[in-house]
């Protein structure tokens, strides 16, 4: 049998986009002589779809498409997940979906059963979960179809949730010949490795090969890497599509394929994950072009990096905004960098608005001394400077704050967390210098020199990043442990012997800093737990 999981990219709420995007992939899997073509969870809406799915005439929209599709699978079987209106009345009135379609007819559905409520994920405020399993005849094959989170659970690997069911422990018992998971699985680093346990240890207890449909592109802060795949019987991967890229991944049962050996580059992994992310979120909703600060700094020349392979060279300016603080060395570093990237670029002094300030407030602030008042002022100047060009001239601003940063709120609101999306800001400063050798790797495209120097926001006379935080390596590890692994500080202090007051500040200014994260622009998740999207915390609270 000859089966396509076609790895698509919908646009959220696009149902004619991604219904003629469907129609084009099947058209292309019947020249292929393709008997089967799969695609990801709810691509025809495009995933995840939030609170429109509490508009009743959004799921109306989406059925309308069902007989079309129908008509769409003449003399080949279909597969596509759509949102549809629960067929028993219980919890809630919607299910996600897979439909089946065979031969110019709707065969039936697999309503999803477990419905994760975690991290990035709240299916449960919208879905009823599915009951029944089935396997569907197609060509000689009983052929079972499951959705995303249906064979997580069984190899152990979910989050803070232990479901009442597991469906491959029910369909065990119908022998499937096959069983095609449609998905839409948001990109973590390394997730890839994760998917293909869960792929093994269905394929094992099944003994049947698994095929796993992904889906790929960048929606809203997530990104959905593709990386589709197909395991034998005895969990073997056999072929892997690529990933952060739209792929037809052609599955031949009766052909010998040998063992795939999964050679990932985990940092590649997430430069590619960053561009798709800003791409996507830039040219879905028809922006063209980005602005950013340039400070010579190495997070500023990776958000420059990033913008320029996801729009363009020509649709990305650089505005260099030195104070008197600035060094002169930081404008070399950027003016390098700019004529390596062929970019865009403007240097504006913002001297004359900085001193125009200090000379308005000076009465008001008579004999006391400076300090971030006046450093943040400097940094909000450049803001406004950045919103003016966006909003002359249709550029939306790139934020260049990091995660190390955000998670301590070494920030400055209205300053450099102004803009319309926060490239980097679920990129701890220790990948930020792993992603800049990266870039580097072939030639030198961030100079040397700026990821050589000591990090510092110039913003007073020889001011330097570990005057107010302890060195990044450490500081990422504290984040790490507490964000991510939710680690007390007891156990962070045990397992990287490193001082209780130490680590007690630094979880007491994450949790200070919260109130500054929620008016951050939203950014791209690329870690396990970021801090916008899929991590709830109070501002007010006295537990930390």
């Amino acid at each position: 049998m000859r089966i396509i999981a076609a790895q698509i990219n919908p646009t959220v709420g696009d149902f004619e986009g991604n219904y003629h995007k469907i129609l084009t992939w099947i058209d292309s899997a019947r020249t292929q002589n393709a008997q089967i073509v799969a695609f990801p969870e709810l691509s025809l809406c495009g995933y995840p779809p939030e609170d429109l799915l509490l508009h009743k005439d959004f799921v109306a929209k989406s059925e309308e498409y069902i007989p079309k599709l129908a008509k769409a699978s003449k003399g080949m079987a279909v597969i596509v997940g759509l949102v549809r209106k629960a067929p028993l009345s219980g919890e809630k009135p919607i299910c996600n979906s897979a439909a089946i379609f065979y031969d110019g007819e709707l065969l039936g559905f697999h309503d999803k059963w477990l419905l994760p409520t975690y991290d990035v994920f709240d299916e449960r405020r919208y879905f009823e979960p599915g009951t029944t399993i089935r396997t569907w005849p197609l060509f000689g094959k009983k052929v079972a179809v499951m959705i995303c989170e249906d064979i997580w659970q069984h190899a152990g690997f979910v989050d803070w949730t232990k479901y009442l069911k597991d469906p491959i422990t029910d369909l065990t018992k119908l022998k499937p010949d096959i069983l095609i998971n449609i998905s839409a699985s948001p990109y973590h680093f390394d997730k890839v490795s994760q998917r293909m346990q869960v792929c093994a240890k269905s394929a094992s207890t099944l003994h049947c090969p698994v095929i796993l449909c992904c889906q790929v592109g960048g929606n809203d802060q997530l990104v959905f890497d593709g990386f589709s795949m197909y395991v034998d019987g005895k969990g073997s991967l056999r072929k892997l599509a690529g990933g952060f890229v739209e792929e037809e991944m052609l599955i031949d049962d009766s052909a010998e394929l040998p063992t795939v050996q999964s050679k990932q580059d985990p940092i590649k992994d997430l430069f590619d994950a960053l561009v798709l992310g800003v791409r996507d979120y830039f040219f879905k909703q028809g922006f063209t072009k980005a602005c950013l600060g340039l400070s010579g700094g190495i997070d500023s020349a990776l958000c420059a990096c990033i913008a320029t392979e996801a729009l363009g060279k020509e649709n990305v300016l650089a505005l260099a905004m030195p104070s008197r603080f600035s060094s002169e060395s930081s404008i070399v570093d950027a003016k390098k960098l700019v004529e390596n990237l062929g970019i865009h670029f403007q240097i504006i002094s913002i001297e004359k608005e900085f001193t125009s300030f200090l000379d308005t407030l000076e009465p008001y602030f008579t004999a006391m001394p400076m300090d971030t008042t006046e450093e943040n002022l400097q940094a909000r100047i450049r803001g406004m400077l950045l919103m003016a060009f966006s909003n002359k001239l249709g550029y939306l601003v790139i934020s260049p704050a990091n995660k190390s940063e955000s998670a301590v709120g070494y920030s400055t609101l209205y300053g450099d967390m102004c803009g319309g999306l926060a490239a980097i800001s679920d990129v701890t400063k220790t990948q930020v210098y792993q992603l800049a050798k990266f870039i580097n790797r072939e030639k030198e495209i961030i100079p040397i020199s700026t990821m050589e120097k000591a990090p510092s926001a110039e913003l007073r006379p020889n001011q330097k990043d570990i005057d107010t935080l302890p060195d990044y390596d450490t500081l990422d590890k504290i984040i790490q442990a507490y964000v991510e692994e939710y680690l007390s500080p007891e156990q962070i202090c045990k397992k990287y012997n490193f001082s209780n007051e130490l680590v007690d500040r630094i979880v007491f200014m994450i949790h200070k800093a919260e109130y500054k994260r929620r008016q951050a622009p939203p950014g791209i998740r690329v870690s396990k737990k970021a801090f916008r999207v899929g991590r709830q915390f109070p501002i007010v609270q006295k537990w930390k």
